[in-house]
């Protein structure tokens, strides 16, 4: 698979054990800012730990008071270690560049059908490309 090329959203270098869902995420009340898990009952990953890992999702949704909350679990050493997303939008986009976690999106393959769970992956904010590992 290779590298894949993006558009950098917030720089950074980190790599981890991707976290895949196709659906958007709320950070706001969707996961928990004390333990990093998804608590929104209805999502697919509910009972999963976004903490340390690569979170990768089409976009997010929900109140923009979901950016402090992505501040506070990486604060917390609980965030994601970076976000790969089909297109960012300002939520997840500001909360991803306050709190320090790389971000790319718009990826010249979809990531949602592109990478699994469990795979190494790296992603570069700073050259806008994700690279399996």
């Amino acid at each position: 698979m290779g590298v894949i090329p993006g558009r950098a959203i917030s720089k950074g270098v980190a790599s981890g054990e991707a976290l895949v869902s196709s659906q958007p995420i709320s950070f706001l009340g969707g996961v928990d800012p004390l333990t990093g898990v998804v608590v929104d009952r209805n999502h697919e990953l509910a009972g999963q730990s976004v903490s340390g890992r690569v979170l990768v999702f089409p976009h997010g949704k929900g109140s923009t008071v979901g950016t402090y909350t992505l501040y506070q679990l990486a604060k917390r050493g609980l965030g994601p270690v970076a976000i790969i997303n089909r297109v960012a939008e300002p939520i997840v986009a500001v909360g991803a560049i306050i709190s320090g976690i790389p971000l790319v999106d718009k990826l010249e393959s979809d990531p949602i059908a592109t990478l699994k769970s469990g795979q190494m992956v790296l992603v570069d904010g700073n050259r806008g490309i994700v690279e399996v590992l």
